[in-house]
Parts: structure tokens; sequence; C-alpha cells
């Protein structure tokens, strides 16, 4: 037995087994962040469980070798994630990585998972060759805005417009970051 300290808020690659708290995250997540910007019937249709597959799926079978999926943890429990692979934006480069989720659940946030989690991400994008990151942030979601900002992520003029429902009755607005990763 050693007295040295055991971390009890960490990072690390997830795991299959994590796919459940990870689905649950971004359920809460969604909820507290997107309450105000999306309507009301596609927040009831918000599944935790159906995130779980998807999450499942990415950490067993990713596209590639540099798709990757990240948990934060504190005292073992599952408090953000984040996700990372090549750009598959029309301008991106081969050197254009991007973080395609983040998210720290609203319970656990000002915890420091948040800073954890976007230091991992770019380690790991930067591990996988990428020079560039990049992000994409829902119009209004002001709080991860500012928080990428003061990480010195900036706004590179890009945005789109998804089409939530296939029939334009539900569209939401996004700006694109990015960060120069380069060592």
């Amino acid at each position: 037995m050693t007295d040295q300290p055991v971390a009890d808020k960490s990072v690390r690659i997830a795991w299959a087994a994590d796919a459940e708290a990870i689905g649950q995250v971004q359920a809460r997540a969604w909820m507290r962040s997107y309450a105000e910007l999306l309507p009301q019937a596609l927040l009831n249709q918000i599944d935790a469980t159906t995130f779980a597959e998807t999450w499942r799926h990415a950490v067993m079978r990713p596209p590639t070798a540099r798709h990757r999926v990240l948990v934060a943890l504190g005292h073992g429990r599952v408090s953000g994630f984040a996700a990372t692979a090549p750009s598959e934006d029309p301008d991106a480069g081969p050197d254009d990585g991007e973080v395609v989720a983040f998210h720290v659940d609203p319970d656990a946030r000002g915890e420091g998972h948040g800073s954890r989690l976007v230091t991992a991400a770019v380690d790991t994008l930067r591990a996988d060759g990428f020079m560039r990151a990049r992000v994409w942030l829902v119009v209004g979601d002001d709080d991860l805005r500012g928080f990428l900002e003061s990480a010195g992520w900036a706004p590179d003029s890009a945005h789109r417009t998804l089409d939530l429902t296939g029939d334009g009755a539900a569209t939401l607005r996004q700006i694109r970051l990015h960060a120069d990763i380069s060592p």
C-alpha cells in the first residue's frame, strides 16, 4: 500500500461499458443546454438509451483509427465526454481534426471536467497527427462558446443550419470555432 493520493478526477478513452453513462450525460446536457433553443416536441424525443447505443457502436466499431471517444471521470463516474475525428467539413484539409461531441453533465459543471476534457481532446487530435482543431457550436450556447474561447478557440466565420426534422420546421444554427494545435 502507498500513501500517495489517487486522482479522483481524470480523462481516459471510453470503454463500451461507459456507453449507458455517456448517453445519460448527453441527454441531461441537451435538455439543459438546448431547452430554450429546440422545440418541445424535439426535446421530448431525447432518449438516453438511443444515445447510448450510438456511443456503444462508436466505441466498439469506430469508422477509423482516428475516431475516438473520451470520458471525464469524477470519483469513477462518467461526468462528461468528447469525441474526436477527422473533420468532414467541405473545406477541411488532412491536418484538420474535429471535436464532434463535447458535453459535461450539468450537475458536474464547475468541477474542472470540461478543462480536462478539452485538453485531452486536443492532445488526442495532436497525437493523431492533426494540426488544427474545429468544433461546431449551437448559436446561443453561450456557456460553451465562452468556455472554449477562454481556452484559446476562436470563430472562423464558418456557419451552417441543421434541419432537425427534414422539413425545415425545426432548424438549429451553428458556428464553427477553431484552434491551432500544431506542436
